[in-house]
């Protein structure tokens, strides 16, 4: 059996645009079984191509205009967003993502299981904290991501 995969992606540094982040730092204080690995993805985007090779199953948390009201929690495949057109991305990250899948399928001949949970920002602006309803939200978001380290 091959290793799970969360990556948190975005930026600390612009509030609720780090929520992926802040849900792998969350991640790290809980009992996950071994073969979890977690990865601070930042904003790396093709760069998170090693850390995704090899993997079993992967599970993205990100920030995701999906125009909701803020604090919504999504949960999408690659399929979804790859139905996105170039005008309208999900997430300010997406392309990078989506082009490191890509990648990911060219080098290893498929894409394993793959779910993007994404939470609707409130406010993406300098500062390094979480709006409150981003905040109210974020056990809901590791929850779901336990329950996808589980399911097969």
């Amino acid at each position: 059996m091959g290793k799970k995969v969360v990556l948190g992606i975005g930026n600390l540094l612009m509030k609720d645009d780090g929520v992926g982040v802040h849900a792998v730092r969350a991640l790290e204080k809980c009992q996950l079984p071994a073969d979890v690995e977690l990865v601070d993805g930042g904003t790396a985007g093709c760069d998170l191509l090693p850390f995704m090779s090899g993997a079993e199953k992967i599970i993205i948390v990100d920030a995701l205009k999906g125009g909701g009201p803020p604090g919504a929690v999504y949960r999408l495949t690659p399929e979804d967003c790859g139905r996105q057109t170039l005008g309208r991305t999900l997430s300010l990250h997406d392309l990078g993502i989506l082009t490191a899948l890509h990648d990911l399928a060219l080098l290893e001949g498929k894409i394993p299981p793959c779910v993007i949970i994404g939470v609707e920002p409130g406010e993406i602006d300098w500062g390094m904290e979480l709006t409150p309803e981003v905040s109210a939200v974020l056990p809901r978001v590791l929850e779901l991501v336990q329950k996808e380290l589980t399911c097969n």
